[in-house]
């Protein structure tokens, strides 16, 4: 299934088709920041550090290229969606495996 630009949300957590979880960081107009995990990643069971995002390096694009790629619905938590919402402490936590801080920066200081 596709998103909808305003379904694409910073804070939150998508899982394409292709078993990629992507972390959305930052947006501001009509860019954004993103976190990718590899592909084909494993269902995440996770306690608040445990992000599949290290060593892996954060993505800027378009709100309506994201948008395009193909998500699934995933069980996060105890919950199925299409998105999740990330706490503060995974949210630092990816933004440091990505080393996406001054990205972000700079991307809301546009």
């Amino acid at each position: 299934m596709r998103l909808k630009e305003k379904d694409v949300e910073a804070g939150y957590l998508y899982l394409t088709t292709t078993n990629q979880y992507r972390a959305v960081l930052a947006m501001k107009g009509e860019f954004m920041i993103y976190a990718p995990s590899i592909e084909g990643a494993k269902p995440l069971n996770l306690n608040d550090k445990a992000m599949p995002f290290d060593n892996q390096p954060f993505k800027k694009c378009q709100i309506v290229t994201f948008a395009k790629k193909d998500y699934q619905v995933f069980e996060f938590k105890g919950t199925n969606a299409i998105k999740h919402k990330l706490n503060e402490l995974q949210i630092a936590e990816v933004i440091a495996q990505c080393n996406a801080k001054s990205a972000i920066a700079s991307l809301l200081g546009e």
